[in-house]
């Protein structure tokens, strides 16, 4: 019977270090990372420092042991009394047991002032002054001295035959009486080695200390540069939380972040004055809906309750009472039509058509209508051609609104001048006028002047107005009339041209 051998379990793909490093260094929080390359640019900063200390002084002491063993002089005679052994080492041990042993002889000048070491090349042999103490290790390329000039010398570095490190400094003596001689004159560097090992200690402590240090500081530093953007962080949950828009943070100094709270400050009070706007429309057409809204229950209810009872209303009662009823959903109709004209701004913004519309087409026949409206009234018109770039539609109902507003507030057999010059279309009436102190809201939705709220309307005509324009590009303002009579001047600038270019 056959077993069948399960395959070995598959191992995970082995992910590059450099991947883990930077999956875990996008995975710690800003003040982290902050903190993280602050303290590495302080680290890099002090280690090159303290390479570039550590090389300096380093050269400084070798520069001065250089120049000693430069300014070092030989022994002023050269003998061989004694036996010259093959090896540094063995010139050492013989040298020490005949100055043991007293057999010594005494050479012009004493000792030498300095470890000296001679290598008689011609013989391959070594011998060492007298009162010498160390032997120089010999390294094949020493010889190469023998080249050299009279007064060169090559410096090396090099040991003692006991290990210490030394430099050395070879030359060639050529005095008569002797073949040439290899001179060799070393002077220990084991305490320079050392300073610079404690040197090195004491900057790696440094170093260490500062980087700690400056971690610390980098993590203080990212808590005060952040602090700001936690209180962002903050606001923005508090409104995500409580949907409280309107909510703002202190703003200090006048960089990045100031930059960022300032933004968000301007942000925070759009959508606290957005939702300002959207409360007071809403609650504003709910108040303009009521009063139709009821007249119309009134009739119908007292229609319904006339024949319910089986008292039929008069013919000329009932007429009239579907006259109001007509002229009541008539309102209705343009006060949802004006509502969402005006919702544009505040819900996405539809396809529009845009296309090189003639101005002074679209005034003509808004004063053909407002004629139609005003039957009463006398109708001065003076339009030079004029074409405007926006939505036809939109910019029509603009001026039409423009000049119901005149027929509107009109005596009887009252004039309206309706002017067209380039690109300033300017409608004055000879009506009440508005008073100054109302000036700055005619533009606003569901206004109304206390002096006409017994007159047909919503107070979204000039809203709309003001929007229109505004899309096509131009602007819109209502005063009273320049010549100082009565009424009002209305007054729109479109950018455009009299050809349709």
């Amino acid at each position: 019977m056959s077993h069948t051998v399960p395959p070995p379990p598959l191992t995970p793909p082995r992910i590059p270090l450099r991947i883990r490093l930077t999956t875990w260094y996008r995975a710690r929080s800003l003040r982290t990372r902050l903190t993280f390359l602050t303290a590495a640019a302080v680290a890099v900063a002090i280690a090159l420092s303290a390479l570039a200390c550590w090389f300096i002084v380093e050269k400084q002491l070798y520069g001065q042991v250089r120049n000693d063993l430069l300014d070092a002089q030989g022994p002023p005679k050269l003998d061989l009394d004694l036996s010259c052994p093959r090896t540094p080492e063995a010139a050492l041990e013989q040298l020490l047991s005949a100055q043991k042993a007293g057999t010594l002889p005494d050479l012009p000048g004493g000792p030498a002032a300095r470890d000296t070491q001679f290598f008689w090349t011609d013989l391959k042999c070594v011998s060492l002054p007298r009162g010498s103490s160390k032997a120089i290790v010999i390294q094949p390329g020493d010889t190469g001295a023998l080249d050299l000039r009279p007064n060169e010398s090559i410096i090396r570095n090099g040991r003692y035959t006991n290990g210490d490190p030394a430099m050395v400094r070879i030359f060639a003596n050529r005095g008569p009486g002797h073949p040439p001689v290899l001179v060799m004159i070393a002077s220990p560097t084991k305490a320079v080695d050392e300073s610079l090992r404690q040197l090195a200690l004491v900057l790696g402590g440094v170093a260490l200390g500062g980087i700690a240090l400056a971690a610390v500081a980098g993590r203080l530093v990212a808590r005060s540069a952040l602090k700001p953007v936690d209180q962002l962080t903050d606001a923005v949950e508090h409104i995500a939380r409580t949907e409280e828009v309107g909510t703002t943070i202190p703003v200090q100094g006048e960089d990045e972040i100031a930059r960022l709270s300032t933004s968000f400050n301007s942000m925070s009070t759009a959508l606290a004055n957005s939702r300002e706007r959207q409360t007071r429309l809403i609650a504003d057409a709910g108040h303009e809906l009521r009063t139709p809204l009821t007249s119309l229950r009134t009739n119908v209810d007292l229609l319904i309750r006339s024949d319910d009872t089986g008292r039929p209303l008069p013919p000329a009662t009932r007429t009239k009472l579907l006259g109001n009823m007509k002229a009541q959903m008539q309102e209705l109709t343009v006060l949802i039509g004006d509502l969402l004209q005006l919702s544009r701004p505040d819900s996405p913004k539809p396809v529009r058509t845009l296309a090189v519309v003639a101005l002074h087409e679209i005034a003509e026949r808004a004063v053909e209508r407002a004629k139609l409206r005003g039957p009463g009234l006398v109708f001065e018109t003076a339009v030079a051609p004029w074409y405007v770039h926006a939505d036809a539609a939109s910019l029509e109902r603009a001026v039409i609104n423009l000049l119901d507003n005149a027929v509107k507030y009109s005596p009887p057999g009252g004039t309206i001048a309706v002017r067209l010059d380039g690109g300033v279309l300017t409608v004055r009436d000879h009506g009440p006028g508005i008073p100054a102190e109302e000036l700055p809201y005619v533009f606003d939705r569901f206004w109304r002047s206390p002096s006409s709220r017994q007159l047909p309307g919503s107070g979204l005509g000039l809203s709309i107005v003001a929007q229109s324009v505004r899309e096509a590009g131009g602007e819109v303002s209502l005063g009273p009339a320049q010549d100082g009579g009565p009424g009002a001047l209305a007054t729109v600038r479109l950018p455009g041209g009299p050809t349709p270019a």
